[in-house]
């Protein structure tokens, strides 16, 4: 329910934004106003309570809206996969999901396009665990979190790096390749 009212919100927000840009700009801008990304990553968990953190694999999808032709405001589905391992040799992979809302100012207008951003949200936990061959998703927490990330894009090529802080001491590095679909030049 939570996720059907934060995405009920961000739409009719952007959907205003669009209104008030038409009614007040008439030359609108270089890069078109709608744009989705798609990512592939590399995790590198933190390690925390004696455990040694592996390594770790996420997914993104990431729909924006560009107020201007240097900010995009967005929201950010990712899934994350963590691997540790004990000191008693047993492997652990916690599973993240989050939804977060997130912002992006983009530092020139050229073909290459660095950007700064950040985003908060919802965070979800679970741990994977299994016996006798059978793999088990056990839900653990629900926490509040956030992230800062840098990157780039070039043409449709988009490739950036965030810190999560997931709670839980479940925090990442994580490292994205991926491209967007729509949101290029006008």
């Amino acid at each position: 329910m939570k996720k059907l009212v934060l995405l009920i919100g961000f739409m009719g927000f952007a959907l205003l934004s669009k209104a008030q840009s038409n009614a007040s700009s008439s030359n609108g801008g270089t890069y078109r106003a709608f744009k989705f990304d798609i990512g592939l990553g590399y995790a590198i968990p933190s390690s925390a309570n004696g455990t040694g953190a592996e390594a770790g694999v996420t997914f993104t999808l990431q729909p924006h809206y560009r107020l201007s032709d240097d900010l995009a405001l967005g929201l950010r589905f990712e899934g994350a996969a963590l691997g540790y391992k004990n000191a008693g040799s047993k492997a652990k992979i916690s599973i993240l999901e989050s939804y977060c809302a997130t912002g992006e100012y983009y530092l020139a207008r050229g073909g290459f396009r660095p950007f700064i951003g950040a985003g908060a949200g919802i965070f979800n936990q679970s741990q994977a665990t299994g016996s006798s061959g059978s793999v088990v998703l056990v839900p653990s927490a629900t926490n509040f979190g956030f992230f800062p990330e840098v990157g780039f894009e070039a043409g449709h090529f988009r490739m950036s790096a965030d810190y999560n802080v997931a709670g839980n001491s479940n925090n990442y590095l994580a490292f994205h390749i991926g491209f967007f679909l729509g949101g290029g030049k006008k």
